[in-house]
């Protein structure tokens, strides 16, 4: 992390001396590092991995209700009998024998509109699931780059409060001085004595922060961070392109991903319609069975046996009536597929607001940098007016700090400026389904020192 220096040094070169508090050094990490770091170690990215994973299995399980299956069953036996005839003599028989036999069954389906509507479905949660992963994808490179520059900017406040600190210490020492000599009053004293008070509370309020930030990060990555790059100057915000807010719109409705999921979901709900209404429907099986048996003897007699048994031919199941159960499910199946369609409506909905946000984020932090430029150089031009009005007698102690304190505002809402302007590039891709790793690759490029 770069050294500060008393603020009272920086008033030569103040707005570019202000930029290397926002660069940082080559050696850092960077953003495109944190995330490929989060992507093998993000808990939340692997569970969508392993649920993408699961889903994939649901095209085999589902095409084996159409395929032949094939069961083996086989049994051995040993029996053992005792009768005993209550005559005079008594008469007993022992008897052992066994008893095996095996029976090889198979089907095949030859009509089953269930099974059918069932793969189609299994087909649409496939497609369904590569957009979810997607999404959460997505998710990961804005949850990352949120946490990456929430630390960048507790690492400047820390750092503002820091300089801060040191200008009003020198502030307080100056007044002391000037109280001393009687040039000043002790009200000057108690001004500058007030205000330091409040920048020691601010400034551990500030290392809290950091430590959560960082926290949250250490959450995505499984570590806490060590020093991160930071914005390179000159920092030239782009508008979008196109800049037009109509297009953006119209692109989110047709590529945004949850949009894509709310969809699948519609086209899965209708085919669960189909499915309830097929359970109406007979069904038709090829079915044939091949057994062999035999005993050695049996409870009556002692001979060996063997039989052989053999079939071939159709089934046919009819539903006629189930006490109205197929009919119900048919009508849950067509309310729940209103409800996705009520989906793919609120997700429209919130998909025109996220490319609206988006675009608007864009469009006004990049006004945002231009104006807050300019306003360090009025605050800094300001500063040094009143520095020089204090030292002739018409400024006091108390308009030096209050002024001094519009010039850290201005420059952490510039800070601020620099980070909402990139991570609203983020959300406008993520609006309309193109965030990718190469979107980060290019917002990492105004990290580059």
């Amino acid at each position: 992390m770069t050294p500060l220096r008393p603020f009272c040094m920086r008033f030569a070169l103040p707005l570019g001396l202000a930029a290397m508090l926002i660069a940082g050094g080559a050696s850092g990490e960077d953003l495109l590092q944190i995330y490929r770091e989060a992507q093998a170690s993000d808990p939340q990215l692997a569970a969508a991995r392993a649920n993408w994973g699961a889903t994939q299995e649901r095209v085999p399980q589902a095409r084996a209700g159409l395929l032949p299956s094939v069961t083996l069953g086989s049994a051995a036996n040993i029996n053992s009998s005792e009768s005993t005839f209550r005559t005079d003599p008594k008469i007993r028989n022992n008897n052992e024998y066994s008893q095996f036999g095996f029976t090889v069954s198979a089907s095949q389906p030859l009509y089953r509109a269930q099974s059918v509507v069932t793969l189609a479905q299994a087909q649409e949660q496939v497609a369904q699931s590569d957009y979810s992963l997607a999404i959460s994808q997505q998710d990961l490179i804005l949850r990352t780059a949120v946490a990456y520059f929430d630390v960048l900017l507790a690492e400047f406040t820390v750092e503002l409060v820091e300089q801060q600190k040191l200008a009003v210490e020198e502030q307080l020492a100056q007044a002391k001085r000037n109280f001393e000599v009687g040039t000043a009053t002790i009200t000057d004293t108690n001004e500058a004595q007030a205000q330091y008070d409040r920048i020691v509370a601010n400034e551990i309020q500030a290392r809290n922060d950091l430590d959560r930030r960082r926290t949250a990060l250490r959450a995505i990555i499984g570590r806490l961070p060590r020093d991160l790059n930071r914005v390179r100057r000159p920092f030239e915000p782009q508008l979008p392109n196109p800049n037009s807010l109509e297009y953006w719109l119209d692109k989110a409705l047709a590529d945004n991903l949850v949009v894509r999921v709310a969809q699948a979901s519609y086209d899965i709900a209708a085919l669960e319609v189909d499915r309830a209404r097929a359970a109406h429907y007979p069904t038709v099986d090829l079915i044939a069975s091949y057994g062999v048996s035999g005993a050695t003897g049996g409870p009556t007699n002692n001979f060996n046996s063997d039989q052989r048994s053999a079939l071939l031919g159709l089934q046919l199941n009819v539903p006629l009536y189930q006490g109205g159960l197929l009919t119900s499910r048919v009508r849950e199946a067509v309310a729940l597929q209103e409800r996705a369609r009520q989906d793919i409506e609120f997700a429209r909905r919130n998909a025109i607001t996220s490319a609206q946000d988006g675009y608007s984020g864009i469009n006004s932090a990049a006004a945002s940098v231009k104006a807050f430029e300019q306003a360090l150089v009025s605050a800094d031009t300001a500063l040094q007016s009143n520095r020089l009005g204090q030292e002739v007698g018409i400024r006091t102690n108390l308009d030096v700090l209050n002024v001094q304190q519009n010039v850290f505002s201005v420059r952490r809402d510039l800070a601020n400026a620099y980070f909402q302007y990139l991570l609203a590039i983020l959300r406008l891709k993520a609006a309309v389904g193109t965030l990718t790793e190469a979107d980060l690759i290019e917002i990492n490029r105004y990290l580059t020192v």
